[in-house]
Formats: structure tokens, sequence, C-alpha cells
């Protein structure tokens, strides 16, 4: 028996979209390979009747069901693992250069995690702040010219993800860590790291940036992640009490 992606585990999401024909356009591409949840953040412009007139009543569905989202760090917070669409390649983007090579690795991933594709503006596409959020970038190949239209860029994802299929059962996932975890996690992490002096505290993305590349090549389950907050807080905690006793052996002094 073929195991395909788990269609109802993926969420297509438009970071800052531009025009509302790209949301709807781009609602008309998912409803063609089977896929029905959209997330928007932030759009320039929200106009419904613009976005079901691209969208077709055959998308409707997914216009109706569109969730919106101020900012792209609220919209992600319950996903076990984050796909960002880039066109840049090389410098601090590592990038899986195939959509069918992404889509095989999210067969198993996506059994018991909820996935999101985030693609980014029509102009600029994704920011390097967007892509801290995002645990692997994928490339869409092309010839000389590299800009592809939002719709477009959706549809060649969403076919690569409808059409991989595996002969045999994936192997177990379990359930990773979602953003919002990990977020917490590298919150308290940075801070304890602060306080033991080994993170300047006027510039800690310098190392954080490296800690999260290696948090995110080992792609922490949900426990995992509570395990290293409980050490942070144990770390914070000792640091409370020797600060506490140095206060009190220099008063008996």
């Amino acid at each position: 028996m073929t195991v395909g992606i788990h269609r109802d585990n993926i969420a297509i999401v438009l970071q800052r979209p531009r025009y509302p024909e790209n949301i709807g356009s781009a609602a008309r591409a998912m409803c063609n390979m089977g896929f029905g949840r959209l997330i928007v953040v932030n759009p320039g412009i929200w106009d419904e009747e613009r976005i079901r007139r691209l969208a077709t009543h055959a998308a409707g569905s997914v216009v109706d069901t569109i969730e919106r989202f101020d900012s792209l760090h609220d919209a992600l917070a319950p996903f076990g693992h984050v796909v960002g669409t880039t066109a840049r390649l090389g410098g601090q983007r590592p990038v899986i250069k195939f959509p069918d090579v992404l889509a095989q690795s999210l067969i198993p991933l996506s059994q018991n995690n909820a996935v999101a594709i985030v693609f980014g503006p029509e102009d600029r596409g994704l920011t390097n702040a967007d892509v801290k959020l995002c645990h692997q970038l994928v490339n869409i190949p092309t010839a000389d010219f590299t800009s592809l239209n939002l719709a477009q860029a959706v549809m060649v994802l969403c076919y690569c993800l409808s059409v991989a299929g595996q002969s045999e059962r994936p192997r177990q996932s379990p359930r990773l860590a979602k953003r919002i975890e990990l977020d917490q996690m590298y919150d308290e992490l940075a801070a304890a790291l602060i306080d033991i002096g080994y993170l300047n505290p006027e510039n800690p993305d310098y190392w954080m940036i490296r800690i999260r590349r290696f948090f995110t090549r080992v792609s922490l389950r949900a426990g995992e992640a509570s395990i290293i907050r409980g050490i942070c807080r144990q770390i914070k905690r000792y640091g409370e009490r020797r600060y506490a006793q140095g206060l009190r052996d220099g008063g008996n002094r």
C-alpha cells in the first residue's frame, strides 16, 4: 500500500501577501491538489470579493476557512515542522533545492505533526527574521528567470506534496515540539546562557542562531524541549541561590 502526505496536517501559510487576487489563486491551486487549510498573515489588502473571484466557486470552501493572523510568529505557534520557501540560495540559507525531495521527507513527519509551508510576499520573499522561524527551506528550481507568481509557487509545492508516496509504511514519527514550545525553550535557553556569561547580552543572536540550527537538525520532540527548559530553570535557580548566599556571606563579615 502506498502511503502519502497526510493532507489534513498540511497548511499553506501566506506571509504578507500584497494582492487579494494572489490569495484567491493560491486557494484555487490548493483545492486543485486536495489541500484545504490556508493561513494568511498580515495581508497588504484584504478584499474577500476579489479573493473569491480568483478562487472561483470550486475553492470557496478553502476561502471560507481561511485563518488570519497579524504575525507569522503567532500563526506558526501550533506547528511541529515549518518549511519556508525561498528563491535566494547560499549564505545563511541552507536550502533543499528540489520540492519533490522535500515532499518525500515530509511523508513520515506529516503523519503525527502539523506542517506549515510558508510563502513570503510577492516582491521580496521571506525575511531573515521569517526564516528563523522555519525548520528548513526549499527552493523551486527555475531557469534564468527566478521570479514565480505566488500562486504558481503554491501550485508547484502542493503538486509535489500530493504525488509524493512511499511503497512501505513510513517509520513512526514522534510528536515534535511545536513552534511555540521551541520559542519558549530558546527564550529560556538564551536567558540562562546570558546569566552564566556564555552569551553577550548585547548581541545574543550571534551564538543563538548557531544553537537554533543545531537543534533544528536534531528535530526535538516535545518532551526533549521540556527537558531543556527544565535544565534552564534549574540553572536560573542555582544562580539565584548562589547570589543570595553571596549577599548573606558578605553581610556576615
